[in-house]
């Protein structure tokens, strides 16, 4: 695959020969957003409160919040999304870029959809002068975390969580 940056979007080719461009998702984005948010939902059987849907999507297409969304659009179809969060760290003195959200529509797997989005958000990481970008993912989400092991070193850290509020999940 062979990536060439542009101003606003990241051009991918990818085996099939369409071209997967990558950029910032915007409002009128919603509805076919909102389709891929609930199939990523819905792939880790998880439901959400409205309130939270709509505020994340706020986050995402406001930029007073350091939350950033990003499409993935195939012959000009939005495809697949990730949400990043630029955050402080208590390691380094620059920022980190964590990869909360990933989702490539079931259609287009293994078409590089997943892997330009990755690429993307390095690009972007890097452009925001950030130390590292990170991610999690559940241990038997195989396909992907094949993708994972060719971009990414698999650290030996285990997650632990303590929900404090059943609407913060």
């Amino acid at each position: 695959m062979t990536n060439a940056l542009n101003s606003d979007s990241l051009q991918a080719t990818n085996s099939h020969q369409s071209t997967i461009n990558i950029k910032p998702l915007m409002a009128a984005d919603q509805p076919h957003w909102r389709r891929l948010w609930d199939a990523y939902l819905n792939f880790y059987n998880t439901d959400l409160p409205e309130a939270t849907i709509a505020n994340t999507w706020q986050n995402l297409i406001h930029n007073d919040v350091p939350i950033y969304g990003f499409g993935a659009y195939l012959d000009g179809v939005l495809v697949g999304i990730t949400h990043i969060v630029i955050h402080p760290n208590t390691w380094n003195v620059t920022d980190c870029c964590y990869l909360e959200d990933l989702y490539v529509d079931n259609r287009v797997r293994g078409q590089g959809v997943g892997r330009a989005l990755i690429q993307h958000v390095y690009d972007f990481a890097s452009s925001q002068q950030c130390n590292r970008v990170y991610w999690t993912t559940q241990e038997d989400n195989t396909a992907a975390r094949q993708l994972y092991d060719t971009l990414a070193h698999k650290t030996d850290m285990v997650q632990y969580r303590h929900n404090l509020y059943r609407h913060n999940l």
